[in-house]
């Protein structure tokens, strides 16, 4: 399996990256995780016209979802389903729509868009949800696909379901939106002790922080400047950028 990181901004785009979109290549599915700007890209990297594409949203911020709006730029031979939290299908109809966009039914290939509430779900892979702590609601998703479990929280706060999400996963993606010591509880985000902190609680083999805020890590540098503390603390730590990618 590789993971592809396509985007790892928050907020905005920036030299430093564009918003929020990482894929899962696996055997047989392509599993993409957000529809921030770093979306465009992902005609480089679905070769394959026989998996179908999944795509996941956590929630409804435009750095989510406004990279949705340049699908009429492909033309998918692939089976492509959205799924996302209930009310998904009424946000895309209203934002990917006349007068902002070409309206999902017009694309040049096929969409489907299912709603999903808590809990596990069986697709051709298993896959569970969470709602996670933010200022709008938002799902954490923990897949269980190539023998291998990947766990997606992004927009939260540190809370149970996080770890329940993340229990001795393979691979434990998350965000960074604030630096040490950075804690709003209004709108909740993670820094990268609090990430630790949770993978070392759930047991995580991997963990890679992404979805740095644009306006509080305005350069590559800045993302780094906790990394060696943290490695201390846990030793297999990415700090994503667009274009890393990682074989599990």
């Amino acid at each position: 399996m590789k993971i592809t990181f396509l985007g790892t901004n928050g907020w905005y785009d920036t030299e430093t990256g564009n918003t929020i979109c990482t894929l899962l290549e696996t055997k047989d599915y392509y599993i993409i995780l957000d529809a921030g700007n770093g979306i465009y890209k992902i005609d480089e990297y679905l070769k394959d016209s026989k998996k179908p594409i999944y795509l996941f949203l956590s929630h409804f911020h435009l750095d989510h979802i406004e990279g949705l709006h340049i699908l009429n730029k492909f033309n998918f031979k692939n089976q492509f389903m959205i799924y996302g939290q209930f009310g998904t299908r009424k946000v895309l109809n209203n934002i990917i729509n006349q007068p902002y966009t070409v309206p999902l039914e017009q694309l040049p290939f096929e969409v489907h868009v299912n709603e999903v509430e808590e809990g596990v779900h069986h697709l051709p892979f298993r896959v569970e949800c969470k709602f996670l702590p933010h200022a709008s609601p938002c799902l954490g998703y923990r897949f269980n696909v190539d023998g291998k479990v990947i766990t997606y929280c992004t927009d939260t706060g540190p809370h149970k379901n996080v770890e329940e999400l993340a229990d001795n996963a393979d691979l434990l993606i998350t965000e960074c939106s604030l630096r040490m010591g950075e804690n709003y509880p209004g709108w909740p985000h993670l820094n990268p002790l609090d990430s630790v902190k949770i993978a070392l609680k759930a047991n995580a083999k991997k963990l890679v922080l992404t979805h740095f805020d644009a306006n509080i890590y305005r350069s590559r540098s800045e993302r780094l400047e906790s990394k060696e503390s943290m490695e201390k603390l846990f030793e297999n730590i990415f700090y994503a950028s667009d274009g890393l990618e990682i074989e599990l």
